[in-house]
């Protein structure tokens, strides 16, 4: 029985989890690889290129609560093929695209409402069902997939579009994405109930659900009561923030900004992966980091840091590959740190109950700020000829919003 073995199930979830969410991170990264070829061969601007990976990132935020919920009522396992399903036929379905509208429904909305139903709120959920000790290390993990995500497919996805075609690289994502549907169908488990577990960790079972029948009831029902806190604000603020000065900016801009000062695409890419290490390192660092520190000063932290290298980068971009791999060392261990500090928040802030749909609401602040930014730099670089102000603003706004991270948490004095 699964109940005497020596290792717990939930550590086997947690590995299926974090390939789900690997797989994800290495569709959103591709857009990065995609818009220099996509703009020589349609003769498309970057911001035309851009719309299509803001509405990508946009849906993948906005669906996050109602996946949260979707979870719930679905399933983990059905939730999950279903999402690397409907991501693997976006993205085979790439090769076909001949004008913009098509990039932007099937990058836009299918890959995005894809991948959006494996958001991080996914990581956030599985980790609060079956862990109750090392979940704050569980979570930054699962959170380090994006890095990792990165670490391992941008190379050989800049690789295959400069050796081998555009066309040939969505092929690979499609049939990776496709693959993995297989071992979660096999593997995956809703709950450590459902095999007669308990949570890693726990004494005694947890509190028996409360079945959600309306996914989006019960998501916008959680926001009506949410939004009425200080805290749900300043918690979405920051990672608006958050969305803003990683996957929006970074994520989407630095290859072609590198491009534009004579850095080649593989070795742009390279870079990217480089700050996959090391985000993979300080990502379960701040999972354990949370768990022992106020989540409040990590935030301020993080923010403020990601900041000031943000205000550098330019000067990076000046100094070429040398000044680039000191920003990738600096950037890299701060990509996602801020994401285990904001769960903990969330819980202690709503409750458990609740924790995984306030986060899948203020995860889609992430990707609206994710989404301003990519049209923003875009349009930046449009007409202004070069990234500079984009990341200058971005660097400005990231040290404002670690300031604003210390207010979380604190009551007004009594009168």
């Amino acid at each position: 029985m699964i109940t005497k073995r020596r290792m717990h199930y939930g550590w086997v979830v947690a590995g299926l989890t974090f390939l789900a969410l690997l797989v994800a991170a290495a569709v959103r990264s591709a857009p990065g690889v995609l818009i220099i070829p996509l703009e020589q061969e349609f003769g498309w601007s970057r911001a035309t290129i851009a719309s299509a990976v803001s509405v990508n990132l946009v849906l993948y935020g906005l669906i996050a609560p109602f996946a949260a919920a979707l979870l719930d009522w679905l399933g983990v396992r059905r939730t999950m093929a279903a999402s690397l399903s409907i991501v693997a036929l976006g993205v085979a379905l790439t090769p076909l695209i001949a004008a913009p509208w098509h990039l932007v429904m099937l990058w836009g909305v299918v890959v995005g409402g894809g991948t959006g139903m494996a958001a991080l709120v996914l990581g956030a959920t599985v980790a609060s069902r079956w862990f109750e000790a090392r979940r704050g290390l569980v979570m930054g993990l699962l959170s380090a997939s994006t890095a990792t995500g990165q670490l391992i497919f941008l190379p050989f996805l800049a690789w295959l579009v400069t050796d081998m075609g555009w066309r040939v690289a969505a092929l690979a994502v499609a049939a990776l994405a496709a693959a993995v549907v297989v071992p979660v169908g096999l593997f995956m488990r809703d709950r450590p109930a459902e095999i007669g577990l308990l949570p890693y960790g726990a004494t005694r079972p947890p509190p028996i659900p409360t079945p959600r029948r309306n996914p989006v009831a019960a998501a916008l029902g959680v926001l009506a009561e949410a939004a009425r806190e200080k805290d749900f604000w300043l918690l979405a603020g920051g990672f608006f923030v958050c969305g803003l000065t990683t996957n929006g900016l970074v994520g989407t801009h630095l290859i072609p900004a590198c491009f534009d000062h004579g850095i080649p695409e593989v070795r742009a890419a390279g870079l990217l992966a480089a700050m996959g290490v090391f985000d993979m390192v300080g990502t379960t660092a701040s999972g354990w980091l949370s768990d022992r520190v106020d989540n409040r000063r990590l935030l301020f932290w993080y923010y403020g840091l990601r900041g000031l290298s943000l205000i550098f980068l330019p000067a990076a971009l000046d100094l070429s590959f040398y000044g680039l791999s000191l920003f990738a060392l600096f950037y890299g261990l701060d990509w996602v740190a801020t994401v285990p500090p904001t769960v903990r928040l969330c819980a202690d802030s709503f409750g458990p109950e609740r924790a995984g749909i306030v986060f899948g609401w203020v995860f889609a602040a992430h990707q609206l700020g994710a989404a301003v930014a990519a049209w923003a730099a875009a349009l930046v670089r449009t007409e202004l000829g070069d990234y500079l102000w984009a990341f200058v603003g971005a660097g400005l706004i990231g040290v404002a919003a670690g300031l604003m991270s210390l207010f979380i948490g604190r009551k007004p004095a009594p009168a």
